[in-house]
């Protein structure tokens, strides 16, 4: 079989572009209810390149940077960085580190930086940076959220209506069935299908399944045997809509 490589940053980002509020409220719930959310979040993806331009780690297409309006009418800008990464990482929480101040540098706004390990260590949880020198002490905390937490909360993701939560299932199964591709179409179709069994509509099931497409990469051949099986589906339940195969098509 044909070695393809899975696309977890673009999804990622395509996904928190989507769902940004919804995020916070799988991911950070405490960070969600500090927001003001009458007031339209901004992506910041212009001022994210000048904080990561000049950085010597490779910059993540995942990382979002976004302005919000809190509650108590304070600005603040929330940075999220998505670490897809299989193997540990020595200097991760000084590039957090890194990341925060170089935000708060940029307009001197409160920054919070939040990161998602999507990693396949248990073990690996990195959330602070710290130096000590001479009586002079930095140091940064950072809130996380490990994938890999979720796989014995299964029951729970396959019955929560949050996006975020097929989107997890995805990514668990696609870092799951790295060396089988055969088993990565198989869950692939179970997670497609489960689209339809939430009851979404024809625009949420175009986005999520576009999130899932991107990520869970099959090669030609079994890539469409999935599409026939998404086809044949809606034709025994006499689907209203087009499907997301074609409508992905039809942007192409």
């Amino acid at each position: 079989m044909k070695e393809v490589t899975a696309n977890y940053d673009e999804s990622w980002k395509e996904a928190l572009n989507e769902y940004f509020e919804s995020f916070l409220i799988f991911f950070f719930p405490e960070v969600h209810q500090l927001i003001d959310w009458t007031q339209t979040p901004r992506s910041l993806d212009k001022e994210l390149q000048e904080i990561t331009a000049s950085s010597a780690t490779e910059k993540r297409i995942a990382d979002k940077l976004y302005q919000v309006w809190l509650l108590d009418k304070r600005v603040i800008w929330i940075l999220i960085h998505i670490e897809i990464q299989s193997q540990y990482e020595v200097d991760f929480g000084e590039r957090m580190y890194v990341y925060n101040y170089r935000s708060f540098d940029l307009y001197h706004k409160p920054v919070v930086s939040l990161a998602v390990l999507g990693d396949e260590s248990s073990k690996w949880r990195p959330n602070t940076y710290s130096y000590a020198i001479g009586g002079c002490e930095v140091s940064l905390k950072f809130p996380i959220a490990k994938l890999l937490d979720y796989e014995s909360r299964w029951q729970e993701l396959e019955t929560n209506t949050n996006p975020f939560a097929i989107i997890v299932m995805a990514h668990l199964k696609t870092k799951a069935t790295t060396g089988n591709l055969s088993e990565r179409e198989q869950w692939k179709w179970t997670l497609v299908r489960g689209l339809y069994e939430r009851g979404l509509n024809k625009e949420q099931i175009v986005k999520l399944f576009k999130i899932i497409d991107m990520m869970m990469t099959l090669p030609e051949q079994l890539q469409q045997k999935l599409v026939k099986k998404i086809n044949s589906f809606e034709e025994e339940r006499k689907m209203p809509f087009i499907s997301p195969t074609e409508q992905m098509a039809i942007e192409r």
